[in-house]
């Protein structure tokens, strides 16, 4: 089960990103225990977190982003395979106390995410279904080289293809997988050399209206990089820049037969 389970902002901005998140997505935040870290809640189900950038990121320039984090069943291992595969390991292997452990890498194109083992819980719901309102539904990997990519990930996860389509002549191939052949969690394509960005992850965030979503977003200071536009079977998206520069994407379903 090697999928994307949890997504994490880090800020420059803390109070500002928790109003502009809660009242775009409706999450409710809830200060978790000894420390400086918040959940993101949809409903009663936990889907994320919040927290300051660092002084070590900020004295880097790391800009507010959202990370996502693959679970994992031995993150020492996995990392290690990482490394071997041509990624970077950018946090080793760490315990959070009564949480978990997770490790922070990037792949051999660049783009960061995690990794994340959670320690179980006794009464601990299971994960919140990828439909529900308020949760992460798509992990987009826009690139420099998405064959690669996806050779590495295929190798570290086990990811398995689904389909794909072309784009034209502009983006190419959009190339989609699953942790199995019949059920795509994600896609992957060259967009980064037509953004003329580094190599990153974008995570969509299920949502009502992706129109009206995009809509309050730029009356709410952000900005709508791309979109909201059809996907094939009727649902709409928007790619989004939060107030403070963070990087999301917004999805609607459409109307089912």
């Amino acid at each position: 089960m090697s999928r994307f389970i949890w997504y994490d902002l880090l800020c420059s901005d803390l109070a500002g990103a928790k109003a502009f998140y809660s009242d775009l997505i409706g999450w409710k935040t809830e200060k978790f225990p000894g420390g400086d870290y918040e959940l993101l809640k949809a409903g009663d189900r936990g889907v994320g977190g919040i927290m300051a950038l660092s002084d070590e990121m900020k004295r880097a320039s790391v800009p507010q982003h959202w990370m996502g984090y693959v679970y994992v069943d031995d993150v020492d291992a996995t990392a290690q395979q990482a490394k071997k595969l041509g990624g970077k390991v950018m946090s080793p292997p760490s315990d959070i106390p009564t949480v978990g452990r997770y490790a922070v890498l990037a792949d051999p194109q660049g783009a960061v995410f995690a990794i994340f083992k959670p320690q179980p819980r006794e009464g601990e719901q299971p994960l919140a279904p990828r439909e529900l309102l308020g949760n992460f539904s798509w992990a987009e990997l826009n690139t420099t080289d998405w064959q690669s990519a996806w050779k590495f990930y295929s190798a570290l996860f086990g990811w398995k293809a689904t389909s794909s389509m072309n784009m034209g002549p502009e983006l190419g191939e959009y190339f989609m997988f699953g942790t199995d052949p019949k059920q795509s969690m994600g896609g992957m394509s060259n967009a980064a050399n037509m953004m003329k960005a580094p190599a990153h992850w974008m995570h969509y965030i299920n949502v009502k209206s992706a129109d009206e979503t995009a809509r309050r977003i730029k009356e709410k200071g952000g900005k709508v990089l791309n979109g909201p536009m059809d996907i094939p079977g009727g649902d709409r998206i928007a790619q989004c820049m939060d107030p403070q520069g963070g990087v999301f994407a917004i999805y609607s379903a459409g109307k089912r037969a």
